[in-house]
């Protein structure tokens, strides 16, 4: 770990501290416990935020600065982890976007979602989605997506389609691309981060006034920077810059425990697949880098003792253990990946 991410550490630490002392300053101090106030003590409410941050290398994110994700990670743990499913063998998946996407919000590889693109889509819905296992849940589970690219939601997770359930989005942040609000007049590079902004923004305000129970926010930047310049001072600086929109996120999720005592928070920050060693400007092979990515998470409980090691289909099922979803069991039957929170 670089000295830079060290002295973020010890920040980062600092910081929790200080909010530790903020929320005893605001504690109601005629509250007494008794053993009878402990044991009635009720379950808190689980609720997730994921985070997909587009094509950001293990090595980069590991050599640049982020006060964002040691932050997450300050309480929690981060791992390496892989996509492309097992070379060689029926779960091979390319290395892009959307097949990232699909393996964790599916917990399986190309071989069963059938999303082998970023274009094409022709989503086998048959896998259920971690949002259609949100809905088919006894009691009321709400759900939100904030994402840059409108194809997430309407496509991939077929929002309101019979045929993948047929259930809504409770909360909705999407379709910017197409505003003429975000400034057509620039690139779209330019024009998708302004968008991944306000994006941010959205969530960030929602997480701490209506927190839904399940959301999940994509951010394209990065990897729109890595397609134009590859490796190097550019890219570093895209990884700073989308490092600060994960802050936010986290810091609207740390205000909401402030005012929600009775939650139990996962966030998990991830990114959806590496790049070519050559230049880094491109992706979608099985080469090492490209195959290599990374988990960030708030949870100290998470393991990497997976014997295949850690990959992008571990986040589902680790999602329904934390969210205490039940699974039909042709669902869990289906899943390729494996609960990482220890027991």
């Amino acid at each position: 770990m670089k000295v830079a991410r060290q002295l973020a550490l010890i920040s980062v630490g600092l910081l929790l501290v200080g909010l530790s002392l903020i929320a005893a300053t605001y504690a109601d101090s005629d509250m007494v416990l008794t053993d009878n106030t402990l044991d009635a003590a009720p379950e808190k409410k689980p609720k997730t935020l994921f985070v997909i941050v587009d094509g950001i290398p293990a090595d980069v994110i590991e050599r640049v600065n982020t006060p964002g994700i040691d932050a997450v990670v300050a309480s929690g743990s981060y791992q390496r982890a892989y996509v492309g499913g097992e070379v060689g063998l029926p779960t091979q998946s390319p290395t892009v976007s959307a097949v990232g996407y699909m393996s964790l919000l599916t917990g399986t590889w190309s071989n069963k979602h059938n999303v082998r693109a970023n274009h094409g889509l022709e989503p086998n819905y048959a896998y259920w989605d971690i949002f259609r296992v949100a809905k088919y849940q006894s009691e009321l589970v709400t759900t939100a997506i904030f994402s840059t690219w409108t194809d997430n939601r309407t496509i991939l997770l077929g929002d309101g389609l019979p045929q993948a359930g047929g259930n809504k989005f409770d909360f909705v942040a999407d379709g910017f691309e197409v505003d003429s609000m975000f400034a057509p007049d620039l690139g779209d590079v330019d024009r998708i981060q302004k968008i991944d902004l306000h994006i941010t923004n959205v969530a960030a305000k929602s997480l701490v006034e209506v927190a839904p129970d399940l959301s999940w926010v994509y951010l394209q930047h990065t990897d729109d920077i890595g397609h134009r310049d590859g490796d190097g001072p550019s890219m570093d600086r895209a990884v700073r810059w989308i490092d600060a929109r994960v802050l936010e996120l986290y810091s609207a999720v740390k205000a909401r425990e402030q005012r929600a005592a009775d939650e139990d928070w996962l966030v998990i920050v991830t990114t959806d697949h590496g790049r070519k060693s050559s230049d880094g400007k491109s992706h979608g092979g099985q080469s090492e880098r490209e195959r290599t990515i990374w988990i960030a998470s708030n949870t100290p409980r998470m393991v990497s003792s997976i014997e295949r090691g850690v990959a992008i289909v571990d986040i589902y099922p680790t999602i329904v253990e934390h969210m205490r979803f039940h699974l039909p069991d042709e669902v869990a039957a289906q899943l390729e990946g494996q609960s990482l929170l220890s027991k």
